[in-house]
């Protein structure tokens, strides 16, 4: 059972993801998702059950905390890891080895298990997570949804009690998510304490026994997941919640692009460390189009990004502009790229001076507008480092709305967005695509999809498999690639 009793809580210089007054109780066994919009609070309880805070995470804390009606507060770290797991938003900052044998046997390792059990805890963690094509890889040469099932593996081989998960399905594509399902449910059959912090909740309807929503750091709602399903849709959007059936969601009708295109990909061909990663990639673009870049996690499609942006230079083939000859060097004075870790290019000290960072005269009064459309004025004294994952990649977005960039790529832009992050987000991709831009977004987020893109391009088996408008026309093929029931 883990006990949380009038908890107040506020981080040093920072003004939300506090929490105030908050009373929460969690039996043994009961899988509770946690959702709100960002900064509500959500990460911050799952910061006191592990206890990065306080010891990690600086502030003041008043209130009592609990597990199995014992306090935890001053109980060392690596007491508490025997008993409660991790999985962050980022499993980059949870990772302590170059390859994935080594990562996932870390925690039962510093255990000093005898070397017979740890082999057989390994070997069994692999079979029951059914992640046996990623033994014996690289961490860096995983996707971002490999990283998340390397992070959750390496939890799942401790055999915590607790499962403290922080937005889990961030980076995974829809068949991943559905794997991520599947663990969940393995794991509450073994009778673990499961907290999940998600704005994806689609996922989690027939998981949760209860759904908490915050709000400014205290509890606005309890719901079991029958009432919660019965809230109107108006209603939950309202609250800044995603969708929870994917069903309901449709590809927006656009009106077709009617200018020439003037981007063009010709037999281009992309390599990693001499193996091919696709081939034979023939497409063209026009101004004022959003075309959704999907496939599975691992099939390319950030290396396609970088190589669109000249950031990634083995490839053959060609990549022209308005029928010139485009190498890397030039690709990149057209490009811009919003990373899928935004943490990768954030430098500047404060927001204030992050969005104008390396960009030559920027207009003060498009720089004053969109930090406005994107709700960053309370933040602009912050450093970037500072903020949520939400948070940070609106500051990279801003960035990409200043720097007047033709050619706008973004990996992941919803990645840790709330409902009306991601809307806002969709909104402002949709209004530079208008003003003549080209514009590539990776995302397996299909509800985003729906709203922001005009076309869709899907990469399978090292090739272009597919290249089709996003219309109810297309309906069914575009459900079919994202992996939905149709």
């Amino acid at each position: 059972m883990i006990e949380l009793k009038q908890i107040c809580f506020s981080y040093t210089d920072e003004t939300d993801g506090g929490l105030k007054d908050l009373t929460l109780t969690v039996r043994s066994g009961e899988c509770v998702l946690l959702c709100g919009r960002s900064g509500c609070g959500k990460t911050t309880i799952t910061r006191l059950i592990n206890g990065l805070i306080p010891g990690f995470f600086s502030g003041e804390l008043k209130g009592t905390i609990a597990v199995d009606r014992k306090s935890i507060l001053g109980v060392p770290m690596y007491q508490l890891s025997s008993r409660v797991g991790s999985v962050f938003q980022n499993p980059r900052t949870q990772f302590f080895n170059v390859d994935t044998d080594s990562e996932i046997a870390f925690g039962i390792e510093n255990e000093a298990v005898p070397p017979e059990e740890l082999h057989r805890r390994l070997d069994e963690t692999v079979e029951a997570l059914h992640i046996n094509s990623l033994r014996g890889r690289s961490i860096f040469e995983l996707s971002g949804g490999e990283k998340q099932k390397i992070a959750f593996a390496s939890v799942y081989a401790m055999n915590p009690d607790i499962y403290l998960l922080d937005e889990p399905s961030s980076n995974l594509d829809i068949a991943a998510i559905e794997d991520l399902r599947k663990h969940l449910r393995l794991i509450k059959a073994q009778g673990k304490t499961i907290l999940i912090a998600e704005h994806r909740l689609y996922y989690l309807m027939d998981i949760a026994d209860r759904i908490i929503y915050l709000e400014e750091g205290h509890i606005a709602g309890t719901f079991t997941p029958a009432t919660f399903q019965e809230l109107p849709d108006n209603k939950r959007k309202a609250m800044g919640l995603r969708s929870i059936d994917l069903k309901k969601e449709k590809p927006r009708e656009r009106e077709p692009v009617s200018m020439e295109p003037i981007l063009e990909l010709k037999d281009v061909a992309l390599s990693y460390k001499k193996r091919q990663i696709l081939k034979q990639i023939n497409l063209k673009a026009a101004p004022g189009e959003i075309i959704a870049v999907v496939g599975h996690n691992g099939t390319g499609k950030t290396t396609f990004s970088r190589a669109l942006c000249g950031l990634h230079r083995d490839c053959t083939g060609k990549f022209l502009w308005k029928g010139v000859l485009q190498n890397h060097k030039a690709r990149l004075a057209l490009s811009y790229m919003v990373m899928q870790d935004v943490n990768y290019e954030l430098f500047a000290e404060s927001v204030r001076a992050e969005c104008s960072l390396g960009i030559q005269n920027p207009s003060q009064e498009l720089v004053a507008d969109t930090i406005e459309q994107l709700q960053l004025t309370s933040y602009l004294d912050r450093h970037p480092n500072t903020l949520s994952g939400g948070q940070k990649q609106r500051v990279a977005v801003a960035v990409s709305m200043i720097c007047g960039k033709e050619l706008l790529v973004f990996d992941e832009p919803t990645s840790g967005l709330d409902y009306d992050s991601m809307t806002q987000v969709a909104g402002l991709i949709r209004s530079l695509a208008s003003s003549g831009k080209i514009i590539f977004v990776v995302t397996h987020d299909y509800e985003f999809a729906c709203q922001s893109c005009s076309r869709l391009i899907y990469f399978d088996n090292g090739t272009l498999a597919d290249d089709l408008l996003l219309s109810e026309q297309n309906e069914k093929a575009i459900r079919t690639i994202f992996d939905l029931e149709v």
